[in-house]
């Protein structure tokens, strides 16, 4: 009868895990991967109170107090004007595609109302889809603004007594001026729940035919990798629609989220989404040999982006390569257009970028996946 416990058994079950953990080299660099890029996400992307954010000034004048004002929005870190002299049509615009977030405007007669201290005012737009990107930045304008005129007068000493109130700051939170929190997220809940479904499912399609040895009989039959790929996702296109019309309606529903833009244009743009997603998850299953695979490789694309993405972190508040960073996954451009068309009213002029940067993810998915399929499966 063998002992109750051998070392040398041990070690003989110990060497046999180290082998499987060495041929399964997905697992072993999703081990090493996915703590290394919670780090730096988390540590150097991530952050909840945005500088630097687009602004744009609507003024016919440049005299002094101007300059004073624009340098002391500036100097918070909040403010970056990327548009120092607009019209009104023109900033308008630039607010409702999401090119800027600020938009100051400083009437005509601003320098002669300080002058005779006739209570002069500014007004600031606020794009305040994103009600975490404008909170910070709003916060400090009435103290900044009002010592800045007042340093620019001369009258610094004298704030506490007497001009602490001279200058107005009108805000208006444009598209959210509740500053609601689920006008945000619910559609953007959209997007994520989409991409972890579809990206998910598909991916796995391939890879249960593979495992269960009932791919054979799909490359016995007559037909081509094209066809094979569309008998595959079209189902999930049904699924995804399914899903998007629970979603929607619960999104009026229970959160009153606001619908201000066309239906039409909306769903179209949803459906090059969701094509996207089962293109990608169809791509994942012919680069992984196993479900867990699949699964493993869907959750590493999962966290990158929904964290750089905009849905968690506001998007303008990550550093220049993490924006460009995100710029790669789909989850990036579907939040501009699903929030856009919903609070914004956007028309089709304000979202073809990203409905082009869309179709762009589909044709590579595509072409990638049918060079996969041949080139593994043949």
């Amino acid at each position: 009868m063998s002992a109750m416990f051998s070392i040398s058994r041990l070690m003989a079950m110990l060497y046999k895990e180290f082998i499987q953990m060495r041929r399964d080299r997905l697992t072993f660099a999703m081990m090493l991967g996915v703590p290394l890029l919670q780090l730096v996400l988390f540590g150097y992307a991530i952050n909840s109170d945005p500088k630097g954010l687009p602004a744009a000034i609507v003024t016919s004048s440049s005299d002094r107090y101007v300059r004073a004002m624009v340098s002391a929005l500036e100097l918070t870190g909040y403010y970056r004007f990327v548009k120092p002299s607009v019209s009104a049509a023109e900033a308008e615009a630039l607010l409702a595609s999401g090119e800027v977030s600020f938009v100051v405007t400083i009437p005509s007669d601003f320098a002669r109302r300080v002058e005779r201290g006739d209570h002069p005012q500014i007004l600031i737009e606020a794009d305040a889809t994103d009600p975490s990107v404008a909170s910070g930045a709003i916060s400090t304008l009435s103290t900044v603004t009002s010592q800045a005129l007042l340093r620019e007068q001369g009258l610094e000493r004298q704030a506490a007594e007497s001009s602490a109130n001279a200058l107005e700051v009108v805000v208006h939170r444009r598209y959210n001026p509740e500053g609601i929190t689920q006008y945000n997220i619910v559609p953007g809940l959209l997007g994520v729940i989409l991409q972890m479904t579809m990206v998910m499912m598909t991916s796995m399609a391939l890879t249960r035919e593979t495992e269960r040895g009932t791919m054979e009989n799909l490359l016995a039959m007559p037909a081509s990798p094209l066809e094979i790929m569309l008998g595959k996702i079209l189902p999930y296109l049904a699924v995804g629609a399914v899903q998007v019309s629970v979603v929607l309606i619960a999104a009026k529903m229970l959160f009153h989220v606001p619908f201000v833009g066309d239906m039409v244009l909306l769903l179209s743009s949803i459906l090059v989404f969701v094509l996207a997603l089962v293109l990608l998850g169809y791509t994942i299953s012919t680069v992984a040999r196993t479900q867990m695979q699949a699964m493993q490789l869907t959750f590493f694309f999962f966290l990158p982006s929904i964290l750089l993405s905009g849905f968690m972190f506001p998007y303008r508040g990550m550093p220049d390569w993490a924006q460009l960073f995100g710029e790669i996954f789909p989850l990036t451009h579907f939040l501009r257009i699903i929030r856009a068309v919903m609070l914004k009213g956007a028309d089709w002029a304000g979202i073809a970028h990203e409905v082009s940067v869309l179709w762009l993810f589909v044709f590579a998915y595509a072409g990638l996946a049918l060079l996969r399929f041949r080139r593994t499966l043949d």
